[in-house]
C-alpha cells in the first residue's frame, strides 16, 4: 500500500533501500550484478556472503528521485476520524480487524463482485481496491469523495488518481523485468513432467520429499533448470495475471545443512505476493500464514487447511497485504520453528488484529511445518494446540513454561543477534535483542555518532531494519560516513568503485527519518510508529536525546522534561519490540577523568530505564591522538560488563579491536598489606624532602641576591 505513499514529497522517512531477494547462480539475464547474499529464515542470523540479485544495468545518470522520500502526515489519521468522515458523507463501512471496508467507489455498482471491496487501514490511513488495485492515501480517498459529491457521480474513473509519470528508464525497467518474469515462466518445466528419478533428485536437494507431486502441481511450482531452482509464481489482479515470479535455489554447507538463495522479479520491494492465495476460497473463515513455500504447501497437504506465505519470510509484513487478509475471523501464525519466527509471529499478530491471532509456539516438538511433515508429526494437532495472541494481563507460570523453557534451549538466539566487527561486545553483552533500550554516551568529539553508525550499520548489514534519526547531522553527512564505513574505504579516493559500493549499500533494510535539529518528541514518536508498522523496523538510533528538549516547554524543569522523554522511549521498546539506541550527551567533566555511569546528562532516569549502557571512554594524549576504549556498564540481560580497546581506522571512519598486546589497559591489582605500608612511608618521607628544601630556599633567597641568565649571553648577572 501503497504507491500514493511513496510517490509524494512530503516527508518524514528516507529509505536506502529495502533488501531484495538473492540468487545463487548465473541467470542469463542483463539484470545480474554480483551482492551479498541473504539467506533465508533457516539460518539465525542471517549471513552474507556472494550471490546476485536482479536490477537495472547501464550508466549511471544522478537525477532526484521524488519516489524516495515517504510521506508521513504532520497530524496523524485516526481510526476515530476516518468513522466520523464516512459518517459525514453517509457511506456505510464494515469495521474490520485492521481495515474498514466500504463500497468501492471506482467500480460501478451493478458490477461490484463484493459490496464492501474498498479496504482503509485504520492505522495510516491508506486504501486499497480489490477489484481495480487502485490505491492511494487517506487524502486521496477523500479528495475522490468530495469531486463524486460536488459533481453527484455514483463511481470515479480508476484512472482518476495519477501519480507521478513513469521517467524512461523506469519505464524501461519495469518492462524488462516484465519480460524477465514471461521468460523464466515459459522455460521453466512443470515437476511432474519431469522424469521420476529427476523429479526425486530435486525434492531430495530441496528437503522436500514429502510434499507429494500432486501438491506442487496444484500451487504451480516448477523447475527452472539453467539454475535449478524452484519457482514460485504471483498470480493477481483482477484477470488473475501472471505478475512475478520468486527462484528458489538450494546448497549444502559444510555441516551437511541445506541453505537457501531466493531471488524475486520485481525486485522485493515491489514483489508483495501472498503465496496460495488464488487457492483461497472466498468463505473459507480460517487460514495458516507461513513464512516459507514450502511450510504452506506441507500445511496445505497435510490438513487441507487455507495457507498463504508471506513474501519476504519473517522479516517483513507489508500492510499492502493486510486487506487480503480480512476475510479471515482465525489467522494461525505458523512462521517456523526458532525464536525468531516467534517473535515475528506476536509482533505481526498486533497488525492482523491480535484477537483473531493464534501462535504456533517453536519447540523441538514443533519444528516449521515442513520439517514437522518429514518427521511424521501431526500437523492438525500442532495448529489445533496453537496459543492465542490475546492474553489477560496476568499470566501464570504454566502460561509461561514453555517460554522459559524455549530460553534455555535456545540461548544463543535468545541472546540476539551478533556483531561481526566487535567480537568484544558479543562476549560481554551477548547480542542485540528487540525490545530493550540502550543508552550511549561519550565526550564531546570522541566519535559518538561515527561508532553507533558503524555498530547500527554491522546489524542492518545482517538483516536487523533499521532507522536513524540524526538531528545532530545531516542524512547525506551521515549516508556518506555509512557508506564509507561498508566499502571500508575513501570512495573520494575512487570514484570509480562509488556505483559498486551505493548498489551495495542500497541493498541495505535502511531508513532516516528527515528530522534534523530540534524537534518535538510526539512528532519523532509517531514517525518511529509509521516506520515500525510499514517496515517492521527492529532497531531505531536517536541522535541524541538533547535534540529533542528544545520544543518542550519551557517553564517545566528540564530535567522532568528529559525523564518524560526518556519513559516514552522505554515504553516504545517495549510495546513495539523494537530496539531503541538513544545516545546522551554526558555532564561536563574533567578531562582526565573518565567517564561513569553517573556521568550521564540529567538525573538517574536515564541510567535506570536503560537495558544497556555504553560509554566510549578516550584518554586524551598530547603527543598522539588520544585511545580509545568502550565501557560496559550495564547489562540487564545477564549482568556482565567490561571494558575492551578500540582503534579507529580514519580511512575506512572504522572502529575495530586491536590486536592483544597493542594496547593493554590498566589493570588495578590488590597489594599487600606490608607492601601498601612500605609505600606510603616512601611517599611520606619523600614530601618531608620536598618541604625542608622549600624551607631551605627561601631562607637562601633572603641573604643572596637573585640570579637571573642574560637572554644575550646566557651568563649570569647579579641583579641587586
Amino acid at each position: 500500500m501503497w504507491r500514493g505513499l511513496l510517490l509524494r514529497s512530503s516527508t518524514c522517512l528516507l529509505q536506502v533501500g529495502a533488501p531484495r531477494f538473492l540468487l545463487q547462480g548465473c541467470l542469463t539475464s542483463p539484470f545480474l550484478r554480483p551482492l551479498p547474499q541473504r539467506l533465508l529464515h533457516r539460518s539465525f542470523p542471517i549471513p552474507w556472503g556472494t550471490g546476485y540479485f536482479l536490477t537495472h544495468t547501464g550508466t549511471r545518470g544522478y537525477k532526484k528521485d521524488t519516489k524516495s522520500t515517504l510521506e508521513f502526515p504532520v497530524t496523524p489519521i485516526t481510526v476515530t476520524d476516518i468513522k466520523q468522515y464516512l459518517r459525514s458523507k453517509d457511506i456505510p463501512f464494515h469495521d474490520g480487524y485492521s481495515c474498514l471496508h466500504i463500497p468501492s467507489i471506482f467500480v460501478d455498482s451493478s458490477t461490484r463482485k463484493e459490496v464492501f471491496s474498498l479496504f482503509i487501514d485504520k492505522t495510516t490511513g491508506q486504501f486499497l481496491c480489490k477489484d481495480t488495485l487502485v490505491e492511494g492515501s487517506w487524502e486521496d480517498l477523500q479528495d475522490c469523495l468530495e469531486v463524486m459529491q460536488k459533481d453527484g457521480e455514483e463511481s470515479l474513473n480508476p484512472n482518476v488518481l495519477l501519480g507521478y509519470p513513469e521517467s524512461v528508464e523506469e519505464q524501461e525497467e519495469r518492462e524488462r523485468e516484465l519480460r524477465e518474469v514471461q521468460r523464466i515462466w515459459s522455460t521453466s518445466v512443470p515437476l511432474t513432467d519431469l522424469p521420476e528419478d529427476e523429479a526425486q533428485l530435486i525434492k531430495t536437494m530441496f528437503q522436500i520429499t514429502k510434499i507429494s507431486n500432486a501438491t506442487l502441481k496444484k500451487f504451480g511450482v516448477r523447475l527452472f533448470k539453467p539454475t535449478k531452482s524452484l519457482v514460485f509464481p504471483w498470480f493477481g489482479g483482477p484477470d488473475s495475471s501472471l505478475k512475478g515470479v520468486k527462484l528458489l535455489s538450494a546448497q549444502r554447507t559444510e555441516t551437511d545443512k541445506v541453505t537457501y538463495n531466493e531471488a524475486a522479479v520485481p525486485k522485493s520491494n515491489s514483489y508483495y505476493n501472498l503465496f496460495g492465495l488464488p487457492l483461497v476460497g472466498r468463505l473459507d473463515s480460517e487460514v495458516v500464514v507461513t513464512g516459507h513455500e514450502f511450510d504452506t504447501m506441507a500445511v496445505s497437504q497435510a490438513t487441507g487447511l487455507p495457507s498463504v506465505a508471506l513474501p519476504r519470510g519473517v522479516s517483513c509484513l507489508p500492510p499492502i497485504l493486510l486487506p487480503y487478509l480480512e476475510q479471515f475471523k482465525r489467522v494461525t501464525l505458523w512462521l517456523g520453528g526458532d525464536i525468531r519466527s516467534w517473535e515475528a509471529s506476536k509482533s505481526f499478530s498486533r497488525k492482523l488484529g491480535i484477537r483473531r491471532c493464534s501462535l504456533v509456539r517453536p519447540g523441538e516438538y514443533r519444528p516449521c511445518a515442513v520439517e514437522a511433515l518429514a518427521r511424521g508429526k501431526n500437523l492438525s494437532n500442532i495448529i489445533k494446540a496453537s496459543i492465542p495472541a490475546a492474553h489477560k494481563s496476568i499470566v501464570s507460570f504454566k502460561q509461561l513454561r514453555e517460554d522459559v523453557y524455549g530460553e534455555l534451549v535456545n540461548t544463543d538466539q535468545v541472546a540476539g543477534v551478533k556483531w561481526t566487527r566487535f567480537p568484544e561486545l558479543n562476549r560481554i553483552l551477548k547480542g542485540h535483542r528487540k525490545g530493550e533500550l540502550t543508552v550511549f554516551t561519550g565526550p564531546t568529539g570522541s566519535g559518538k555518532t561515527t561508532f553507533i553508525s558503524e555498530l547500527a550499520l554491522d546489524l542492518c548489514m545482517q538483516g536487523v531494519n533499521t532507522l536513524w534519526g540524526s538531528f545532530e547531522i545531516n542524512n547525506v553527512r551521515l549516508a556518506k560516513i555509512m557508506l564509507t564505513q561498508f566499502a571500508m574505504q575513501r570512495l573520494e579516493e575512487n570514484l570509480e568503485q562509488y556505483d559498486f559500493w551505493a548498489d551495495k549499500f542500497e541493498e541495505l533494510p535502511l531508513y532516516f527519518m528527515t528530522f534534523h535539529g530540534q524537534q518535538n518528541i510526539k512528532t519523532v514518536l509517531d514517525t518511529m510508529q509509521h516506520a515500525v508498522y510499514l517496515y517492521d523496523i527492529n532497531h531505531v538510533v536517536i541522535d541524541n536525546l538533547q535534540f529533542m528538549m528544545g520544543q518542550e516547554n519551557l517553564s517545566v524543569d528540564k530535567f522532568a522534561v528529559q525523564d518524560h522523554i526518556i519513559g516514552v522511549f522505554r515504553k516504545f521498546a517495549t510495546n513495539s519490540s523494537c530496539h531503541v539506541t538513544l545516545i546522551i550527551h554526558p555532564r561536563k567533566e574533567e578531562d582526565d577523568r573518565e567517564l561513569q555511569t553517573a556521568s550521564i546528562f540529567g538525573s538517574a532516569k536515564a541510567s535506570q530505564e536503560a537495558d544497556n549502557v555504553l560509554i566510549l571512554q578516550e584518554k586524551k594524549l598530547v603527543t598522539c591522538p588520544g585511545r580509545r576504549s568502550l565501557q560496559v556498564t550495564k547489562n540487564r540481560f545477564d549482568g556482565d560488563v567490561g571494558i575492551f580497546p578500540l582503534d579507529f581506522i580514519k580511512s575506512s571512519l572504522t572502529f575495530s579491536t586491536p590486536i592483544k598486546g597493542k594496547h593493554k589497559l590498566r589493570k588495578v591489582t590488590t597489594k599487600p598489606e606490608n607492601e601498601e605500608e612500605d609505600e606510603a612511608t616512601a611517599v611520606a618521607s619523600k614530601k618531608e624532602e620536598v618541604k625542608k628544601d622549600k624551607v631551605e630556599k627561601v631562607k637562601g633567597n633572603t641573604k643572596t641576591p637573585r640570579t637571573v641568565k642574560s637572554p644575550a649571553n646566557g651568563n649570569g648577572a647579579i641583579q641587586k
